[in-house]
């Protein structure tokens, strides 16, 4: 009876190091998928960047020499030079209006206690939701009427309502995570609203901000279909001009300014990883 209730209690321990070795080789197996769908996605990106130091009059991959020469043409061509200036104009101001609007209202929405705060939150988003072409459209008859159109200011506005519901999620979920009760006491230490709010709230929530910041100038930087709507020849910013290019002449200097562009996005991503894991040990 003995040997049998330990085989027994063998063949009931026994399945437990399989169930293991099961779900480690099915982490595995999700693992290995995950990295070969992320690279499938990056992988047309990683091509052009071998194909802009290539040279030459034509995309070719791989490239047949070594050369500059497209980032030189890049930087010595007022259109191609004039545009990314124009766009980083743009994504400054762009970002300078979203923050001033949505830091405090972000703030409004995470403390205030008020009728239709829910019904305020979902039209905070909701340039998240129309379609972007929709969107173009109603900004350039709007943009129309109050002649904005073909100016850095009305590129500037447009591209703030796109990015200032990232704005308010990202500085919302800082807030989140901020010390309340530090408001109440200043608050019953007699601070004035403005005053806790500038300098109790903001040190709390800095680092969100500036993800903020980042997000919302590469968000603007990047963006096209709304700019191919209210830019014109004066205002034309470096998206609209690689896409007229593409559409008209493709040129190999686009593989040059993707590699640029491509490159200042990765900065941006590493500097919000940094600034969130700052924050993160911080806490």
């Amino acid at each position: 009876m003995m040997n049998t209730a330990a085989h027994v209690g063998k063949d009931l321990v026994q399945p437990e190091p399989k169930r293991r070795d099961r779900r480690a080789a099915l982490r595995v197996l999700g693992s290995v998928g995950g990295w070969c769908g992320y690279l499938f996605l990056l992988l047309p990106s990683l091509v052009i960047v071998p194909i802009s130091f290539g040279g030459g009059s034509e995309l070719t991959f791989p490239p047949r020499t070594f050369s500059f020469s497209l980032f030189q043409q890049f930087f010595a061509d007022p259109a191609w030079w004039g545009a990314c200036m124009t766009s980083v104009m743009v994504a400054l101001l762009a970002s300078a209006i979203a923050i001033a609007v949505g830091v405090p209202g972000a703030y409004a929405l995470a403390r205030g206690h008020f009728p239709g705060k829910r019904v305020l939150e979902t039209l905070a988003i909701t340039p998240m939701l129309v379609p972007v072409v929709v969107l173009g459209l109603g900004i350039y008859k709007q943009f129309s009427a109050l002649a904005l159109v073909n100016t850095i200011g009305g590129l500037a506005l447009a591209h703030a309502v796109l990015v200032v519901p990232f704005v308010i999620i990202a500085v919302g979920s800082g807030l989140r995570h901020a010390d309340a009760s530090l408001e109440a006491v200043a608050l019953v230490m007699g601070a004035s609203r403005t005053r806790i709010f500038f300098q109790v709230v903001l040190p709390q929530i800095r680092a969100s901000v500036a993800v903020s910041v980042l997000f919302a100038f590469l968000l603007s930087f990047d963006e096209v279909v709304v700019a191919y709507f209210i830019s014109g020849p004066q205002t034309t910013t470096l998206p609209v001009k690689m896409y007229s290019a593409i559409r008209w002449e493709v040129s190999p200097v686009l593989a040059a300014v993707s590699t640029l562009l491509t490159l200042i996005s990765l900065l941006v991503c590493l500097g919000i990883m940094t600034l969130q894991r700052r924050d993160s040990d911080t806490e």
